[in-house]
């Protein structure tokens, strides 16, 4: 995902792609996520035009307009501001860089900061993994409790699907940080494409998901996240392992998925329609599919291997 794609045809779905994967993977609401990087950008880069200001407008009333803040409140809105502005900055700083290359030093940049804080107050990393785990229990009740008012007062969610929805919401309350990373990038994503196509009219915010490849050396993050796992170095650095493998597995799969629409020239309505039942049906199989081949590719180079043997030969 880079700013250097001139199709602007197709720039909507990218947008709404990367707005679909950050309301999937959100583990917050997602909204504050893509309102704090628009208001950074627009006022800290350039407004540009009136619908942009109008947005502008709107994200101030996401952020700060609700009436009920509790603890949860604030933890989403810091971290929306702490990511928004690395972003915002570092795109002051090399307009020019790749977007994806600013988003990932946003997310690390944003996770360093807030381990810092944590590190210097004494218990505080428990109460936000406590908050946070009950948000997401909290949250897995509620939507039992939606499916049961839909069914009727008699009817009632079975057994299996009860534990499966709980077992969910412990395996997402694990998982937090690698979630909140991934989503927030797409939401930075989805932000971005925003910035560009409503200041600058263009459809040049990102590129085409066939062009997504990222510095081959991020695979030993992957692989230190692995040896935390193997190793077995205590639960705190286990549980660090196994966000690095997720969020690092979650942009090696992207990445994987990449090379399939290099290969087969792009995503068509039907492929997209049975990569949907993919997900739905077989979602271990092709996330791991996309990873494996993701991962390959970082000693391969498939795409690279592909257009030189395309290039005409003297």
């Amino acid at each position: 995902m880079s700013e250097e794609s001139p199709d602007r045809d197709r720039g909507w779905r990218r947008g709404g792609a990367c707005l679909l994967v950050a309301m999937l993977l959100s583990v917050t609401s997602p909204t504050p996520l893509i309102a704090a990087p628009f208001l950074f950008l627009t006022f800290a880069v350039g407004v540009r035009g009136l619908p942009s200001l109008l947005l502008a407008g709107f994200a101030i009333v996401v952020l700060f307009g609700a009436d009920i803040r509790g603890s949860l409140w604030y933890l989403e809105r810091g971290w929306a501001v702490l990511v928004a502005g690395w972003f915002a900055s570092l795109t002051l700083a090399r307009p020019k860089s790749r977007f994806f290359t600013r988003a990932l030093v946003s997310i690390a940049g944003a996770f360093l900061v807030t381990g810092v804080l944590f590190g210097t107050r004494t218990g505080a990393w428990s109460q936000v993994d406590w908050r946070m785990r009950q948000s997401l229990l909290e949250g897995a009740q509620n939507a039992l409790a939606a499916l049961q008012l839909f069914q009727g007062e008699g009817a009632g969610a079975s057994t299996a699907l009860v534990a499966a929805v709980m077992r969910t919401a412990e395996q997402q309350g694990e998982l937090f940080p690698a979630l909140l990373g991934l989503s927030s990038m797409a939401a930075l994503a989805v932000a971005w494409w925003l910035y560009v196509r409503l200041g600058w009219r263009s459809g040049r915010g990102l590129a085409p998901l066939a062009e997504f490849r990222f510095n081959d050396h991020l695979v030993w993050l992957f692989v230190a996240g692995l040896g935390s796992l193997v190793l077995g170095m205590g639960d705190a650095w286990s549980r660090a392992g196994t966000n690095t493998v997720v969020f690092m597995g979650g942009l090696y799969a992207l990445r994987g998925a990449a090379v399939v629409t290099f290969l087969t020239g792009g995503l068509s309505m039907v492929s997209a329609v049975f990569l949907g039942l993919g997900m739905l049906f077989l979602a271990p199989v092709v996330v791991g599919g996309a990873l494996i081949l993701g991962l390959g590719d970082t000693w391969l180079d498939v795409r690279a291997h592909v257009d030189r043997t395309r290039e005409p030969r003297s």
